[in-house]
């Protein structure tokens, strides 16, 4: 079943996929995503169509004219987007996302991003700072890592046993892919959404098509069904829900199902697939997923905070009216130009060349530092700083469940503070070893990632996996049960991540915050709760780079209430007078988007060490 590229059914889908991407990233439409998997079958499809065509004309597969007509299918659009994001990224971003931005514009350039942001979000303290304005890029960068092995795959399985070889081939890729997907989503979620590997499956799905018979009379009906689960899982999927994993396999299956039928869709669909806008949007939608990233993320971050809805709607249409210019004056003038394999490539170096060289001099341009009131400069790597536990393993991620036997602060003595949390736990650390060395008590830090010490099982999420998180709970309250200390000092991100209201929540919270008391309470004689930290709303040294201090302000949240039985200290007032300022008493107050800084946890130990001296502690 080999269909041509611009079959008005899959013009139709890829109009689909790309609305449902943009929408997505609007943060209209949670399970929006899922758009970028039907683009993978319907690449599988084509690309495997094309191939498969040429095999049985010609009984080769002439690898330079294939790549040749993916040149100029896919870079100049790509390239015109990556300049135009590289000089807009200049000007407007914040000097110090410099250096990342050149690297990301290098890595989209090189088509390697999904290498790039995989390792980058692996680092959990990441995923609270600026996003990229290229991380859109990964999906293409898969999907052009799959261009370069495909054909030769293909054409090695058919001079070894014909059409049935490539079939098999096709097959085992589906089935190894699949299982792959399924073992590393679990193990390593990060790596599973971003590599390969565990996305050529879906492409696959779409490749085994070719070999099938056409449907001459598939019936509607399975149009409808594809169309109610592609709409259930946007509807019910989001950021939290395991991907790929399973979970991959409703727009996969949906959209296999959609091109299967494609010539027996229902009136109502095929007359909505025919229409001049659904075709119009089918053929700008590559620029279109170029183009609606970076107009949209770029405003919000020289803004210093989000989006307004009729600011998106703005910005969106100004994304399809590019998407139509660049359809027009860039893809449709190069894929008709006459040009040799030799020119195509000469342009394919030439534009890899100058994105490269604009995203080293972006990367060289960078500013390292932070001026406060006018005067004052602070490194940005030293704001950026961690505490010493994130550096000597005592803090711990996901797949650790046992914190390491570490002590701090005086660690001869017989009296000993423990700090039990999350990440926003951790954070607290330089203020108690301060204490700890002044009091001539001993600091135990048992903090993971993620996993805060109030027992609530959260949505799954890349970092959070709620087995590892419940073992790692277990091992901290078996060392508190065995040590006795004077004081554990709990505390933990608070977001509102259970599917209820925010009243709701809170009562969510209040219950697992009751549940580690009653699993402390008979082990040390202050069970501690240290409230969590106004969260701000931007990425605060990103914010202050770009000079704009009182825009980095966040509003004062409400006093947020503690389980019976819990001492309760807040330290909103410590950070916050009307509003909570991104610069206190001097002091940058937080390292990213969440974390204070370890300059301002030293800064605050004294008032902590009063708020433990009026409970009695000291």
């Amino acid at each position: 079943m080999i269909a041509k590229e611009r079959n008005p059914q899959i013009q139709a889908l890829r109009a689909l996929a790309a609305l449902l991407v943009l929408i997505y990233h609007a943060k209209w439409l949670d399970g929006g995503y899922i758009g970028v998997d039907i683009f993978y079958v319907i690449s599988g499809f084509l690309i495997t169509g094309i191939l498969v065509r040429e095999l049985d004309t010609k009984n080769t597969i002439s690898l330079i004219a294939f790549y040749a007509r993916r040149t100029k299918r896919l870079l100049p659009a790509s390239f015109l987007v990556i300049f135009a994001t590289g000089v807009a990224g200049f000007f407007f971003l914040p000097a110090s996302m410099r250096e990342s931005f050149g690297k990301d514009l290098i890595a989209a350039s090189t088509y390697v991003s999904n290498f790039l942001f995989a390792l980058w979000e692996n680092d959990y303290q990441n995923l609270n700072s600026t996003p990229s304005p290229f991380i859109h890029f990964w999906s293409l960068a898969v999907e052009e890592q799959f261009y370069l092995f495909w054909p030769f795959f293909i054409l090695i399985l058919f001079r070894i046993g014909k059409r049935k070889a490539v079939v098999y081939g096709v097959v085992a890729t589906l089935v190894l892919s699949f299982l792959f997907s399924l073992y590393l989503t679990e193990r390593a979620p990060i790596w599973a959404f971003y590599i390969l590997p565990t996305r050529a499956w879906e492409l696959a799905a779409g490749a085994l098509l070719v070999f099938l018979p056409e449907l001459k009379r598939a019936r509607p009906i399975l149009a409808l069904i594809a169309v109610i689960i592609l709409g259930a899982g946007a509807l019910i999927f989001n950021e939290t829900t395991p991907f790929p994993g399973t979970a991959a396999l409703v727009p996969v299956i949906a959209t296999v199902l959609l091109l299967t039928s494609r010539n027996q869709w229902p009136p109502f669909m095929d007359l909505i697939a025919k229409s001049r806008t659904t075709q119009w949007l089918g053929a700008i939608s590559y620029p279109l997923y170029l183009w609606h990233w970076p107009v949209l993320v770029i405003p919000a971050i020289y803004l210093g905070e989000d989006l307004n809805p009729l600011q998106i709607t703005l910005l969106l249409a100004v994304t399809v009216i590019l998407a139509g210019l660049t359809h027009r004056y860039v893809e449709t003038p190069m894929r008709d130009a006459k040009l040799s394999q030799l020119n195509v490539f000469k342009f394919a170096t030439l534009a890899t060349s100058v994105s490269v060289a604009i995203g080293g001099l972006t990367y060289i341009q960078h500013s390292n530092t932070i001026t406060i009131a006018n005067t004052l400069k602070v490194s940005l790597d030293q704001v950026r700083s961690k505490p010493l536990i994130n550096y000597d393993g005592c803090h711990i991620h996901i797949r650790q469940t046992v914190s390491p036997q570490c002590e701090y602060g005086d660690t001869s003595s017989k009296e000993t503070i423990v700090l039990y949390g999350d990440s926003h736990a951790a954070q607290w650390f330089p203020a108690l070893d301060l204490i700890g060395k002044k009091r001539g008590i001993k600091i135990v830090s048992l903090t993971k990632s993620a996993c805060p010490s109030a027992e609530v099982i959260k949505e799954l999420s890349s970092q959070y996996d709620v087995k590892d998180c419940q073992a790692f709970r277990d091992s901290s309250i078996a060392r508190i049960e065995k040590i006795k200390p004077l004081a554990v000092i709990l505390t933990g991100m608070q977001p509102f991540t259970a599917p209820y209201t925010e009243k709701s929540a809170r009562s969510w919270w209040l219950a697992g915050e009751k549940k580690v008391f009653d699993r402390i309470k008979n082990s040390t004689k202050y069970p501690i709760y240290l409230t969590d930290t106004p969260l701000p709303r931007v990425d605060i040294p990103d914010c202050l780079v770009a000079g704009r201090a009182k825009a980095c302000d966040t509003s004062r949240p409400v006093s947020a209430e503690v389980a019976r039985g819990l001492i309760p200290i807040d330290p909103t007032s410590w950070l916050c007078t009307d509003t909570c300022p991104a610069v206190v008493d001097g002091i940058v107050a937080y390292r990213d988007k969440s974390h204070l800084t370890v300059a301002m946890s030293e800064h605050l130990s004294g008032q902590l060490e009063m708020a433990l001296v009026r409970i009695g502690l000291f």
